[in-house]
């Protein structure tokens, strides 16, 4: 695992490998075999993705073409419990693999925060420790969590988000986040660091208190179905451009709201439908997976997801 700048911490702190990661969510919420490790409710959908000529100022790759990208998708609730609650306050998720002209493929597999819980792998580990039941209520111990929250300062920007925003009422009225910094790298070579979103041409909305009591366990899925069944849904890609200082390898700092926005390219989403068979189904979407013209920076979250979804994937193909 690479460390770098912000997030360059003792070796101690970040001691931690994926087995150990992919098993503390089988010890929170149990195994289902063949199944994802985290994500595990999720829809299915496909389309395509048409890239802006803005685009080539910053990143020479295939997918700011010009020209269709076939795309498909998935969207998911964060977590490895398969009845989970769609109103629940859980991130949701939008997972995209792009196929390229040339047989290449890009992933993005994003969430629906602008920040991360977790500065380096070690946080996200020990709250997984902290969420496990206790034997005797059933129920993650209060006093844990509260001794998790007070010894890791980096999961707060994405605790005070989630508890300051309601989940949305469809997949479909939801932005989608990055959440780590990219580099683009222009046909010049010249390389810009960038986060990217998706903005979604619904709107973003919000379940009041109400619907989040009422709403019956499933409806996500249902409303995403209908909803493409009425017409294309589609988002834009935006990036905003990187200046000197922005934190390029912590994932819980945002950048300041004041940095250059350009919007690169529009998804466009024409069917969805339930996951099991479906195209999303066997995909492991690695976001370490990407063409030629955007990289990676050296965020240790970034480069760890990378070996835990494979462990969680050779996991489900061989029917554990």
């Amino acid at each position: 695992m690479l460390l770098g700048g912000a997030c360059a911490a003792s070796a101690a702190d970040n001691d931690v490998t994926p087995d150990q990661v992919v098993g503390a969510f089988e010890q929170v919420f149990g195994v289902n075999k063949g199944e994802r490790r985290n994500h595990i409710k999720g829809t299915c959908a496909t389309g395509e993705f048409v890239g802006k000529p803005e685009a080539a100022q910053y990143s020479r790759s295939a997918l700011f073409s010009g020209k269709p990208v076939p795309v498909v998708a998935r969207f998911s609730l964060g977590g490895g419990n398969p009845k989970a609650p769609d109103a629940g306050k859980s991130p949701r998720g939008m997972a995209l693999e792009f196929r390229l002209a040339d047989g290449a493929l890009q992933h993005m597999t994003m969430l629906n925060v602008p920040v991360f819980g977790a500065a380096v792998p070690k946080t996200f580990f020990d709250q997984l420790q902290a969420l496990q039941a206790d034997p005797k209520t059933g129920k993650p111990d209060p006093e844990k969590l509260k001794a998790f929250a007070a010894s890791h300062p980096d999961s707060h920007a994405l605790g005070q988000f989630m508890a300051s925003h309601n989940p949305p009422p469809s997949y479909a009225n939801a932005a989608y986040f990055g959440i780590h910094t990219f580099k683009f790298t222009n046909a010049k070579g010249e390389v810009t660091p960038v986060r990217w979103r998706f903005v979604p041409e619904d709107g973003e909305k919000q379940l009041s208190e109400a619907e989040m009591k009422s709403l019956p366990a499933d409806f996500l899925e249902q409303r995403l179905i209908e909803r493409a069944a009425k017409g294309p849904v589609r988002w834009g890609m935006w990036i905003a451009v990187g200046q000197p200082g922005d934190p390029q390898d912590d994932p819980t700092k945002p950048w300041p709201k004041e940095r250059k926005e350009v919007q690169v390219g529009t998804l466009t989403l024409t069917q969805a439908m339930a996951q099991k068979g479906a195209a999303c189904e066997a995909i492991n979407f690695d976001p370490m997976v990407m063409a030629d013209g955007i990289s990676p920076t050296n965020d240790p979250i970034l480069r760890f997801r990378s070996p835990s979804y494979a462990i969680s994937f050779g996991k489900r193909l061989s029917g554990q």
